[in-house]
């Protein structure tokens, strides 16, 4: 976001909030995300006719009618390659990816890992039910071994993906996750995202309330949240837990939980966050715990500089401007060895 940030009229929520009728469940989690976007949006600067939202196919792809600004609705996995297009075609725009885990890790998996490969500048926003919501119910490529659904109904044989895991080894250069019960959460993190320079990926947890009700009740209840997740800060030390007196520490290459107080720990031996370590190996561990060994890690994971597709795309079409000796298309068909007929 370079020449993005001039000075625009004041906006609000109200701006970015479309006059069409929001056509998901009750209770549905997209509610409470495209609640906390309309809000972000206006903290951005950015003029609303400079933001563009691009989708695939899914429940979560029906965001950009609900939003006010320009938006495409494309077809089922190639969201990516449309946003990327977009992207390069006119960098000054605001570019926004809304996707669900269907929608990016099956028919657009290809599409998914090279725009997070190539970091062109486009935020994306993959709601992860671990489901296909809009289809009725079957299992998804983030769907837990075992778990019986509409096209599983003896359980799933597939290793679910992990979207951390997969983002970072495709070289993604900002990962961030949030849950869809805590607007706060999810408001830090877009803002976060459309800040950095590259493809930023946030995962969303998010409830299906039809076809795969409580699927993140492990970390989500009222029973579990404070014990089950830990929202990491860049700088600050991996505390978590009701009483504040839990803590991640590394030990040799493995990550541990440890209690505060007890067998001589401090807070000073608690592993601190690092979201700029270019080196990916804690990145990938936190990415990846999950219960019941380990609370969930929620917040900004990953955020590291690395040059842009676009940026160094706009620097190329310069440079040839400037010094390429063919100016027009007589230029071209003149050029090389030419004779007469």
């Amino acid at each position: 976001m370079t020449d993005q940030k001039l000075i625009v009229p004041e906006l609000t929520k109200e701006d970015f909030t479309s006059d069409q009728m929001v056509k998901w469940c009750p209770g549905c989690g997209d509610h409470a995300i495209l609640s906390s976007f309309q809000k972000v949006l206006p903290q951005t600067g950015v003029r609303k006719e400079n933001v563009v939202v691009v989708s695939g196919i899914g429940c979560s792809s029906r965001f950009p009618y609900y939003v006010k600004t320009y938006g495409f609705h494309g077809i089922h996995g190639r969201a990516a390659a449309l946003a990327s297009g977009i992207k390069i075609a006119n960098p000054e725009l605001m570019v926004w990816m809304i996707t669900g885990d269907g929608d990016s890790l099956a028919i657009g998996g290809n599409h998914f890992i090279h725009l997070l490969r190539r970091n062109i500048n486009v935020n994306v926003m993959l709601f992860n039910n671990k489901i296909y919501g809009l289809t009725k119910g079957q299992f998804s490529p983030t769907t837990p071994t075992g778990f019986k659904t509409k096209s599983s109904p003896q359980g799933t044989i597939e290793h679910p993906f992990n979207v951390g895991e997969l983002a970072i080894g495709s070289q993604g250069t900002f990962f961030s996750r949030a849950v869809d019960t805590n607007p706060k959460m999810m408001a830090e993190v877009m803002l976060e995202a459309a800040q950095h320079s590259g493809t930023s990926l946030i995962e969303i947890m998010q409830n299906c309330v039809i076809f795969n009700d409580k699927i993140h009740a492990e970390y989500t209840s009222r029973e579990t949240r404070d014990d089950m997740q830990i929202f990491l800060r860049h700088g600050e030390p991996m505390i978590f837990g009701k009483e504040n007196d839990k803590g991640i520490m590394l030990k040799g290459t493995r990550l541990e939980v440890v209690k505060i107080g007890e067998n001589g720990i401090t807070e000073k031996d608690i592993l601190v966050h690092d979201k700029t370590q270019k080196e990916s190996g804690i990145h990938v561990l936190l990415a990846t715990m999950k219960p019941p060994l380990y609370p969930i890690a929620f917040g900004v994971i990953r955020a590291i500089d690395d040059f842009t597709y676009d940026g160094k795309m706009d620097q190329m079409v310069k440079f040839e401007m400037a010094n390429n000796p063919i100016k027009t298309m007589d230029d071209l068909l003149n050029s090389g060895k030419t004779w007469d007929i």
